[in-house]
């Protein structure tokens, strides 16, 4: 059959038969749902990438990023929707009983789903408050971990060992988020308790002037070394407290360097890193005599020094 015949027969769809017209809206309604779904995520991919271009930053990157995920879902979630209402009415059944069964169905699960409504709701107040984003270190109810996925069911983290956490959004009372803005590298570092502290605090200062004129770290400090001084008195050690001012999700490497090369300063200069210490006492009888305790060190060129404790 030529071209122009086979034209003709598809134009003159007043011949075509009942089912057949069904058939062909049916392919014509999905054709078009399918294309829409298609054009109007692609539109709100480009709209996205146009904003994180001209707006700029990795955070306004990953909010439209985590918006635009979530809009894409909903836009195929609509249009399929209407489009198995369409389809549903071409085949010749009535959507009116369907759509009374489901309210009656919809309150009765309403009930029974209140966690799953919860759920969505808080879903949608996290993004529109912009409180979690793809791409964030968070730590949500106990778990800490990087925000892989955020829809309006569940958070999606997967933390330092790897392991993948799903936490519904219903659950969600409170999120720590460590991505935004800056952060504090904040050092808590043990000194003995022979050790001068006006002396220690210039060699923690030597290192952070150090790391702030680094080629590799200076540009993830922001601010100057800040030390706070004597943080706690514990049992063995004097514990002094310091902070960097650091760029978002630097604080983890930051302090590891400094830590590092605190070390090294404080072996250079002597100053002792302590460690558990054991005191031992005789004690004391009813008169305020104390017993004799002979003590008796012993060695040899092989072994260490070894304390032995006579009665």
């Amino acid at each position: 059959m030529e071209f122009s015949g086979l034209w003709a027969v598809v134009a003159d769809w007043r011949n075509w038969s009942a089912p057949a017209l069904a058939g062909l809206r049916i392919v014509l309604i999905l054709a078009i749902a399918v294309v829409a779904i298609a054009v109007l995520q692609r539109t709100v991919r480009a709209v996205r990438m146009r904003i994180a271009a001209h707006i700029g930053g990795p955070e306004v990157a990953r909010r439209a990023e985590t918006l635009g995920r979530v809009v894409r879902y909903t836009i195929a979630l609509v249009i399929g929707a209407i489009a198995i209402m369409l389809v549903l009415a071409e085949v010749g059944i009535s959507l009116a009983p369907i759509l009374g069964a489901a309210g009656v169905v919809g309150l009765a699960i309403g009930f029974g789903a209140q966690s799953l409504v919860k759920d969505y709701f808080t879903g949608f107040f996290l993004l529109l408050e912009d409180q979690v984003r793809a791409g964030d270190v968070v730590r949500i109810g106990g778990i800490g971990g990087l925000v892989e996925d955020l829809t309006l069911r569940h958070v999606r983290l997967r933390d330092y060992e790897g392991n993948v956490h799903f936490i519904p959004n219903g659950m969600i009372t409170t999120v720590t988020n460590m991505s935004r803005q800056f952060a504090h590298a904040v050092m808590d570092i043990g000194v003995a308790y022979r050790e001068n502290i006006d002396d220690v605090l210039p060699v923690l200062a030597a290192v952070g002037a150090e790391m702030r004129a680094d080629q590799q770290f200076g540009n993830r400090i922001l601010e100057d070394l800040e030390i706070a001084g004597v943080e706690r008195l514990d049992d063995s050690a004097v514990v002094l407290r310091c902070r960097f001012k650091v760029a978002p999700l630097e604080q983890w490497n930051v302090r590891r360097e400094f830590l590092r090369r605190t070390k090294a300063a404080f072996d250079r200069q002597g100053i002792e890193i302590p460690y558990p210490h054991l005191t031992m006492y005789a004690g004391v009888s009813k008169d305020g005599n104390a017993p004799p305790l002979r003590v008796d060190v012993q060695g040899d060129s092989t072994k260490a020094a070894q304390g032995h404790v006579l009665a």
